[in-house]
């Protein structure tokens, strides 16, 4: 009896530790071709200038059977700002506004994710020119499938307004009128699609 019962309590033992990473988070990787980081900002008042970056990396774990064990990280490379236009890039990099020389990187780092009615909310620690804040940004995530190749993928896109001041870009020229020529509010804009590792 003894021998029976030992044996079942093996035979559990070992079917939980080889289906333990079936169960946990799946690691999804940032795929280059297919995802933007952008922002878009106001000029002069009357217009919105929209950029991006084109160097970046990211990572999602995401387990959709419990959302505690998923994260999300990012990194970009501040000096690869490009919103179209040379000269304005070159002014984006120098020390009036990234200042790419002494801080090269932009991270962020999630400390939680949460559902949040059809969608959820990735809270974490957003690192720029210095300082660092918790943010929280709402996403929406798409159901998962396989490409051509078989590879498993899906889509998360999300927005976040923030104020570069709060982040120490304070540069604030003005007109004539006191608008800014460079507004204090960027929408950052993200529309990601991941693949898995």
């Amino acid at each position: 009896m003894n021998f029976k019962r030992n044996l079942l309590v093996a035979g559990l033992a070992v079917f939980f530790l080889s289906a333990g990473g079936a169960f946990g988070a799946d690691k999804f990787d940032f795929d280059p071709n297919h995802t933007q980081i952008g922002f878009a900002v106001k000029h002069l008042v009357i217009s919105t200038v929209r950029g991006k970056f084109n160097e970046f990396t990211g990572t999602i774990l995401y387990d959709p059977t419990d959302i505690t064990k998923s994260s999300v990280t990012l990194l970009i490379r501040t000096s690869s700002i490009n919103t179209g236009v040379e000269m304005r890039d070159n002014d984006l990099r120098s020390a009036n506004f990234f200042d790419a020389a002494n801080y090269p990187e932009i991270t962020f780092q999630s400390t939680r994710i949460e559902k949040k009615d059809a969608g959820y909310i990735a809270v974490g620690t957003l690192d720029m020119h210095g300082v660092s804040k918790e943010v929280a940004i709402p996403l929406t995530v798409s159901e998962r499938i396989k490409d051509q190749r078989g590879k498993v993928r899906f889509g998360v896109e999300g927005t976040l307004t923030i104020d570069r001041r709060d982040w120490g870009l304070t540069w604030d020229k003005r007109l004539e009128s006191g608008g800014l020529v460079a507004g204090n509010e960027v929408k950052i804009e993200l529309s990601v699609e991941a693949v898995k590792d």
